[in-house]
């Protein structure tokens, strides 16, 4: 059964899911862009990732562009506060040229 969640982690219904993920305010999280094309962007998801039980994974920070190259960073969460956080390290991490993968997040 999917379950759909809100930004708070409660579980929503379905058609109200579907009304606000197109919602770009609702959607988005946090999206930094920087000169060279690489763009940071963390939001929520919605539904849960994590395969493997526990917590609802349900929002994403990825890098897009240059910076990334042919990695794919990406990393999930469970709650709004733990995904903001994240993010800010993460764009601290691009802007002084370190590996985002060695950040304990």
């Amino acid at each position: 059964m999917i379950r759909y969640y809100d930004r708070q982690g409660c579980v929503m219904p379905r058609e109200k899911y579907v009304a606000v993920f197109d919602d770009p305010n609702y959607h988005r999280v946090a999206l930094d862009t920087f000169p060279d094309g690489t763009h940071v962007s963390t939001v929520w998801l919605g539904l849960d990732h994590n395969l493997g039980g526990g917590r609802p994974l349900i929002f994403e920070t990825m890098i897009f562009g240059p910076y990334a190259g042919d990695v794919e960073f990406q990393w999930r969460y469970s709650t709004e506060e733990r995904a903001r956080a994240a993010h800010r390290r993460i764009v601290d991490a691009v802007i002084d040229g370190d590996d985002p993968w060695d950040l304990e997040l």
